[in-house]
């Protein structure tokens, strides 16, 4: 059964379970003590600091294990800012980052600080000169992952760190998806990563803090990790990790090559495939691995659970997946379409096979879940009434876009289509549609039965 989804968790390598079974007979002492075991246990320990201090780029005394990747994101940026409070309590971020860093934000914020969220372009990267503009006095902290957890975008993290270093204000980059395919350039200041993304176990992240940096941890006092990682090390998992990093890096120039193709020609194939398919994402500046696509008239759950009976396992962005029925705040910060989203990331060693059996599947399974839900065809019409209302209140994605596709062509050119909808999907769906289809958005306002009332008019 293909796995299309190492960008959530990759599979463990090879490499990582040698070394979790071998340390697991070696390393079970507290590293602390002077005793035999507990040497021996320093030593495992503090050669995988050196080897996962190479690998990022750092000193190996910069650099501490956590107990993931989210705590190691909460920890820097937390004792970031409490290290820099003299400054000031602002916090910049782009609006797509990883909801560990908006969720730090958020309690910063709470607690009487600030965040700001630099917005990013249809792409889904920041622009080096905006963010740079946000940086302003009483800036303690900025933050910016170095690629894309949802679409797989690249970001201008170099030129970025460069204007945070001339202004003054320390850069904590959030490399969990890409530090396995290769170190992070550019004077960064701090950086948060997690193993179970390159392959190693569950359980284990790091955390790197440059010296020169002003940084306080939180918290309880406690000895170890330099006192940023309280409580006692899982020696197993972390030399797993490290040696899983090491294992993927020597990999990852030939590994990444290689599916940096079958990336492409998903990318390629599947708009030809399939019709009213919107890839998103810069087609360029991104993870080899990654690709994310939207299909309008399609519930991304049933897609995803029809592909799952088709041997597949992918994830979505899409609000149909999600608990609180709100689209993902990555593809709502693009402004691209949510509905139907698939996102396909390809673990080290998927065949052309298993990439090729997906392309053949895809269209009938699209195809069906549209047919379930009564898509329309391409209107054609000529047009009668000058203007409609469509009722799709309490009507989940992808209902609202479905009705409005289905009356479009029953105005004349020039007529409207006024939908009403209490579903948050619409704001982002209905004029990816509208771009979509050739047709004018012409904005939104308050219904006066409730949600929103979001106009289009007819052009073609």
């Amino acid at each position: 059964m293909p796995y299309f989804d190492a960008a959530s968790s990759a599979p463990l390598h090879p490499v990582a379970r040698q070394a979790l079974l071998a340390s697991l007979d070696e390393g079970w002492a507290d590293p602390a003590r002077l005793y035999r075991e507990g040497r021996r246990a320093r030593m495992l320990l503090d050669a995988a600091r050196e080897a996962a201090a190479e690998a990022v780029g750092c000193r190996p005394d910069e650099l501490v294990f956590t107990p993931s990747g989210t705590r190691a994101v909460h920890s820097g940026i937390s004792g970031a800012l409490a290290g820099r409070r003299r400054v000031g309590t602002r916090l910049v971020v782009s609006a797509v980052e990883h909801s560990s860093v908006l969720h730090a934000g958020e309690a910063h914020a709470a607690a009487g600080g600030s965040m700001t969220e630099v917005p990013v372009g249809r792409s889904g990267a920041v622009e080096a000169a905006a963010f740079a503009a946000a940086l302003e006095p009483g800036t303690a902290l900025a933050c910016l992952q170095s690629a894309n957890h949802e679409v797989g975008t690249a970001q201008p993290v170099a030129e970025v760190a460069e204007a945070c270093a001339a202004a003054g204000v320390p850069l904590l980059v959030d490399a969990a998806q890409s530090l396995g395919w290769g170190p992070v350039e550019g004077p960064w200041s701090l950086l948060a990563a997690s193993a179970h993304k390159w392959g190693g176990p569950a359980g284990v992240g790091l955390l790197a803090v440059r010296k020169g940096v002003r940084f306080a941890p939180q918290g309880p006092a406690d000895e170890r990790e330099s006192g940023r990682a309280a409580g006692f090390e899982n020696l197993p998992a972390i030399v797993a990790a490290a040696a899983s990093l090491r294992a993927v890096r020597a990999e990852a120039e030939a590994e990444g090559a290689r599916l940096r193709a079958l990336v492409d020609r998903i990318r390629a194939r599947v708009p030809e495939l399939v019709p009213d398919v919107e890839v998103v994402g810069d087609p360029v500046r991104r993870l080899p691995h990654l690709v994310t696509f939207s299909c309008l008239y399609v519930d991304g759950e049933t897609l995803l659970h029809e592909l799952d009976r088709e041997g597949f396992s992918v994830s979505s962005g899409s609000s149909c997946t999600s608990s609180t029925l709100t689209p993902s705040h990555v593809l709502r910060a693009m402004g691209v379409l949510s509905e139907g989203n698939v996102r396909v990331s390809l673990p080290t060693g998927t065949t052309e096979e298993d990439v090729d059996r997906f392309l053949t599947v895809l269209p009938g399974v699209v195809a069906g879940v549209r047919e379930r839900l009564g898509a329309p065809e391409v209107p054609t019409g000529p047009g009668g009434s000058g203007s409609l209302v469509v009722d799709a209140l309490g009507r989940r994605c992808p209902i609202p876009v479905i009705e409005l596709a289905k009356v479009i062509g029953d105005v004349p050119v020039g007529g409207t289509v006024t939908v009403l909808s209490d579903d948050e999907a619409a704001r982002l769906d209905i004029p990816a549609w509208c771009e979509m289809r050739g047709q004018e958005y012409v904005g939104e306002e308050p219904s006066p039965k409730g949600g929103v009332a979001y106009v289009v008019r007819r052009v073609a």
